[in-house]
């Protein structure tokens, strides 16, 4: 398989990390959307990461449909999504509210920094948005029981989605998270980055020129 786009995007580093977890070769290809675009749009209409060239030729344009495959590889008691209710809602259910925020973290990026004129009013409610989300992160956190990641002993999806997203949200917008407000979040996810897996497919965040 051949996995593309810059590890700097949570969303493909998250499918990265969960290659590497799988122990399932792939090649990886760092392309920037900004400065290699025909390229990716060569393989991907939409030319956007990640993109994943699977074994036969396939290729899958999204990271939830790279993740669904991905975990149809591997046995049931293997994946990273619980195979079974209601542990499977409840991580999707994390792993959604962490991705949601990071899709908002690249969109109050892309506001601020290629448009003009920033819409001071989508400006706010991006900021709400990703504050809010953050919030109720640290407040399921703090209430955890059970074990050290939200799927019980073992990592998942949703534990790499949160640091993925914590970790990207905090280096596009340094001023915006207060580490000290969410306390428990931020332990969770520093745990998760000295992690050997999370520090090869790492990438500081590096703002498109």
């Amino acid at each position: 398989m051949i996995l593309i786009g810059q590890y700097d995007s949570s969303f493909v580093r998250r499918v990265g990390i969960a290659l590497r977890l799988y122990n399932l070769p792939f090649e990886h290809q760092p392309w920037s959307v900004f400065s290699e675009g025909d390229k990716v749009q060569s393989i991907n209409p939409l030319m956007r990461v990640p993109t994943l060239i699977l074994d036969g030729g396939d290729v899958l344009v999204d990271s939830p449909s790279m993740l669904d495959y991905l975990d149809g590889l591997m046995p049931e008691d293997q994946r990273l999504f619980p195979a079974h209710e209601p542990e499977r809602r409840r991580a999707m259910r994390i792993a959604a509210l962490a991705t949601g925020l990071a899709d908002k973290g690249v969109s109050l990026f892309y506001e601020l920094r290629l448009h003009e004129q920033p819409a001071m009013g989508w400006v706010g409610r991006l900021r709400e948005q990703i504050l809010a989300a953050t919030a109720a992160l640290e407040e399921w956190r703090r209430h955890l029981v059970g074990g050290d990641f939200w799927g019980g002993r073992s990592i998942g999806h949703c534990d790499i989605a949160v640091a993925c997203a914590w970790r990207h949200v905090r280096e596009a917008h340094p001023d915006l998270l207060d580490e000290a407000l969410y306390p428990k979040l931020a332990a969770f996810c520093s745990r998760l980055e000295g992690l050997p897996v999370f520090r090869e497919i790492s990438q500081p965040f590096i703002a498109p020129a």
